[in-house]
């Protein structure tokens, strides 16, 4: 386990310059965008639920903490990962969710103009 701080530009030249580790991060929208580039250098990455990687946490929420219990949960044998999604899964991802939107919105009018209707003609 390292403990650096390094900012945004620098981690990709960090984890070039990296042998070949075990990584673990939660998963979340730009998880899967590192994962994929920390994979290209050579290393094992594990992407994990926040809900899964939660418990771990001893104290406070902080950047710290959320990666102390990180690589902790990432140890733990039974500990259920999330695949990393390639960037074609994750444009279509974003086009259902785009649509499921769309969707909402649109069932959304009509039954707001009924509502108002109703509590119009008393």
């Amino acid at each position: 386990m390292l403990r650096k701080q390094i900012k945004r530009d620098q981690v990709a030249a960090f984890f070039a310059n990296l042998p070949p580790c075990l990584i673990g991060m939660e998963a979340c929208g730009s998880a899967h965008h590192w994962a994929r580039k920390l994979q290209s250098f050579g290393h094992t990455v594990k992407l994990m639920a926040p809900q899964f990687v939660k418990p771990y946490v001893k104290t406070n929420k902080n950047d710290v903490a959320d990666a102390e219990a990180i690589c902790e949960a990432v140890a733990r044998p039974n500990m259920r990962f999330v695949p990393i999604k390639t960037a074609e899964q994750q444009s279509v991802l974003s086009l259902h969710r785009a649509r499921q939107s769309f969707v909402k919105a649109r069932t959304g009018k009509p039954t707001r103009f009924a509502v108002y209707s109703a509590s119009m003609a008393w």
